[in-house]
């Protein structure tokens, strides 16, 4: 049961976030205007707005315009549900807990589990929205990037993380891609992609944004690598970078310290 419940949850958030990426594009308030049609504008019911549900109950097209609606909307909704439970059950055996609603309920009894969670699931969040954002537009949004930043920083010392693992996190993973503007004088990637990288580091930070930065680079070279093949891209075609990065991220948010683990054993066998 615990499990629909987050599942719900997650599809909720998701159909948010749908609304933070299209709106952050067109320029309008976040808070401002019911939830509307892309092409008519028509405001939307509530019966609309169902998670995953009316989409397809719609057939992928608008009730009042008839016109194709993006299947970003049910992707991301779906996205971010599955996201949701897997990170909880990721939080479930890093804490020990076999039973879900006994850590959860109440909150008191394990509080930072259900902090730990939290914050999982708002990073998630927000590396949903550059994923989706660069994918589509090609850039990274310190709209996004900034606030997330902060955020980060707070919810990592809340929970425990020191300050010098964030801060030489956010130095590496920000001087990283610092260098390469540096060199390439902003041929190589962009600005968007540095407060990225700084954004990486506080979240996972030392040394998981080591991992990330690797995991980033060996997904855009694979993916790289079958596009060129496949006639899609020449070598010099720019790709979504923010969007392995946010791939990376989410990984190194489940496996960074076992592959550091890993690593590490390998050098002192």
């Amino acid at each position: 049961m615990s499990f629909f419940l987050i599942f719900v949850l997650g599809a909720i958030v998701g159909s948010f976030l749908n609304v933070v990426i299209l709106r952050l594009k067109s320029g309008e308030k976040i808070s401002g205007w019911r939830s509307h049609c892309p092409h008519c504008r028509h405001d939307l019911s509530p019966l609309d707005l169902i998670p995953v549900i009316s989409f397809f109950l719609r057939r992928g097209r608008c009730r009042y315009c008839r016109k194709n609606i993006s299947w970003q909307y049910p992707l991301v909704e779906l996205a971010t549900a599955l996201l949701f439970v897997g990170f909880f059950l990721v939080n479930l055996e890093r804490f020990d807990c076999l039973d879900a609603w006994t850590c959860l309920f109440p909150l008191a009894v394990n509080w930072q589990l259900i902090a730990a969670l939290l914050r999982d699931w708002v990073f998630v969040s927000v590396l949903l929205v550059i994923f989706v954002y660069d994918l589509r537009w090609y850039l990274i949004l310190d709209r996004v990037t900034v606030p997330a930043m902060i955020v980060a920083v707070l919810a990592n010392l809340i929970l425990g993380l020191n300050w010098p693992s964030l801060l030489c996190g956010a130095l590496i993973g920000g001087g990283f891609f610092w260098l390469q503007y540096v060199i390439s004088s902003g041929k190589w990637i962009g600005g968007g992609d540095l407060r990225l990288g700084l954004l990486i580091g506080l979240m996972v930070g030392w040394p998981n944004v080591l991992v990330a930065l690797f995991i980033a680079y060996l997904i855009g070279a694979v993916f790289s690598l079958y596009l060129v093949i496949g006639g899609k891209k020449k070598m010099k075609s720019p790709l979504p970078f923010g969007t392995f990065l946010a791939i990376a991220t989410g990984l190194t948010m489940i496996w960074g310290e076992a592959i550091v683990n890993w690593y590490l054993s390998l050098l002192y066998v």
